[in-house]
């Protein structure tokens, strides 16, 4: 089979590798089509990982094989696939923290080498503990392998709102509207809560409010605080989620940020990265920071019925298409998007 391999930073090898085999309690699935998500980008751009890997893991496929001891799953069936399934049992599970699991960091799914995610290739891997425990979902006959695909990510921005208890009738800060900073907007209007969004490149700004945003700005724009207030009877967004890896975006929702209100990372910062904070701006005025990494197995359920009943509108993230042996392309059109550049949709 064909199989984009990491080889270093920024050296992404199309290759002819063995298809992998499964043993009887895992299943082999043909990948049609999974996101570049930035995490993927970072991993091939940054001495992150030693090479050779296989990364992606916003996968969607039909299922080409399963091992004798499979139950419930059928050659031909359509499936998403999740790279990661947390023990259920150790402390950080028994504490809601699943992507702090040790099994849900070290067991995935693989294209070959060591297991990485395995969606850039065009057969992929799932391991017996994430077949058995509910890493594999059916895909109705109404839903597109595309927009099955994002079912992984949604869980991600899902997690991200659940943890900062957006609620109805709050107003959400959203800085950056790319692809995750979209989704946000759309779920935080779903969730019954007001979007405004920021961002440096217009056509993203005039995007952020066709999904949804009840305003959008410029991230440059010297008055936005003022017109935060304006927007808020005064008091500031309950809620910022920061979608970009930014200081300044940081330091805009710290004064746009309510008192007793959240502002929580989404976005990795550069490991070399630091913020001075004066700790008594957070004491006095009570603001949370909160981190969300990854995806939590609880919204699981919640995700795919998110995507699959189209309470968001998915579709409308896509903006770009490429073939697998063109990943290399997908990648530096990500990193120096053009205005119309949003979701990056790969295809084995």
């Amino acid at each position: 089979m064909k199989a984009q391999v990491f080889r270093g930073v920024k050296q992404l090898s199309y290759e002819e590798i063995p298809v992998p085999e499964i043993a009887a309690d895992e299943v082999l699935v043909q990948v049609q089509v999974v996101g570049l998500c930035q995490s993927d980008i970072k991993k091939i751009l940054y001495p992150l990982y030693e090479p050779p890997r296989i990364f992606g893991h916003e996968t969607a496929g039909t299922i080409a094989a399963v091992g004798a001891e499979v139950k419930n799953w059928q050659v031909g069936q359509r499936v998403v696939v999740l790279h990661h399934i947390p023990c259920m049992h150790c402390d950080y599970c028994l504490n809601e923290n699943y992507s702090m699991c040790e099994v849900y960091k070290t067991i995935t799914t693989t294209a070959g080498f060591t297991p990485s995610g395995g969606g850039f290739a065009e057969y992929v891997k799932v391991p017996g503990h994430i077949v058995q425990h509910g890493g594999l979902i059916a895909i109705p006959d109404r839903i597109t392998f595309e927009q099955a695909s994002f079912v992984e990510p949604t869980n991600c921005c899902l997690k991200a709102v659940k943890k900062a208890q957006i609620a109805p009738g709050q107003t959400v800060l959203i800085t950056g509207a790319g692809p995750i900073g979209l989704m946000f907007i759309m779920l935080v209007k779903y969730f019954g809560a007001r979007a405004i969004a920021t961002d440096l490149i217009p056509s993203r700004i005039e995007k952020a409010l066709s999904v949804g945003a009840e305003a959008a700005f410029d991230a440059r724009d010297p008055d936005l605080p003022s017109k935060i207030q304006q927007l808020t009877n005064s008091m500031g967004v309950d809620v910022s989620l920061l979608a970009v890896p930014s200081p300044k975006a940081f330091f805009q929702a710290l004064d746009c940020t309510r008192k007793g209100g959240k502002i929580l990372f989404f976005a990795e910062f550069p490991d070399e990265i630091e913020i001075p904070i004066n700790p008594n701006i957070l004491y006095r005025r009570e603001i949370d920071l909160i981190g969300s990494y990854s995806s939590s197995y609880r919204l699981q359920a919640l995700s795919a019925d998110i995507v699959f009943n189209r309470r968001i509108d998915v579709d409308a993230l896509v903006s770009d298409k490429y073939l697998l042996k063109d990943l290399a392309a997908a990648v530096e059109k990500a990193v120096s998007p053009t205005p119309e550049t949003f979701k990056i949709l790969i295809y084995p």
